[in-house]
């Protein structure tokens, strides 16, 4: 996908998701957040049409190249249009509660056993102060790095590719979990889609 960037369906209905995450934050997180990050981004690149022809990810992955003054823009903008985006494909109603195969060995080679990569993935998601995000990214050897960045930061800017993100921005759980954000981190394992991580993980090797 390449400018004019179009925001992605999720793939769902707003309500397929509770009672772990509502309808109506659902809503909100993807007619407006997300919307809202989309349409920057277009801002911020529409006067360079040398731009045009690329994707989010790869304006992401040469952050620095970028022109100075169009730098943050696309940062924060195309970091909330393409962090969403993987977002909603890697969460789904009644999926698989593990992941099996390659990335299942993955994990166990990185982590020593699922529960323990589910313990520091939960950390990491805990002990972001204020806004960001929760990361498993893959690097190109098929090693796997379980952190958090600030704000809209992609592991793309890193040289890594992320494979399974979890929001703690406030606007993904307040309206329903307040101050609560160690129930939202447990309530996301309900949802997390393995199969389409799976497919990220292979193809990012």
């Amino acid at each position: 996908m390449a400018y004019p960037f179009q925001l992605p369906e999720l793939g769902f209905a707003y309500d397929a998701l509770e009672p772990h995450i509502d309808a109506r934050t659902m809503e909100i997180h993807h007619s407006k957040h997300h919307a809202g990050y989309t349409s920057k981004l277009n801002a911020a690149l529409e006067a360079h049409a040398d731009l045009h022809d690329r994707s989010a990810e790869d304006l992401l992955s040469s952050i620095d190249s970028l022109p100075a003054e169009i730098r943050g823009g696309v940062r924060n903008n195309g970091g909330g249009f393409v962090n969403h985006t993987l977002f909603w494909q890697v969460i789904a109603p009644g999926g698989a509660s593990a992941p099996t195969g390659d990335l299942a060995a993955a994990i166990k080679a990185a982590c020593g056993s699922f529960e323990a990569f589910r313990d520091k993935f939960s950390d990491a998601a805990g002990t972001r102060f204020g806004s960001g995000w929760a990361w498993l990214a893959a690097s190109s050897e098929g090693g796997l790095k379980i952190y958090s960045t600030a704000n809209q930061d992609s592991p793309l800017m890193e040289g890594l590719t992320p494979i399974l993100g979890l929001d703690v921005w406030e606007h993904a759980y307040y309206l329903n979990y307040q101050n609560r954000r160690p129930d939202y981190i447990s309530a996301f394992w309900n949802l997390v889609n393995w199969d389409a991580v799976a497919g990220l993980y292979a193809a990012a090797g």
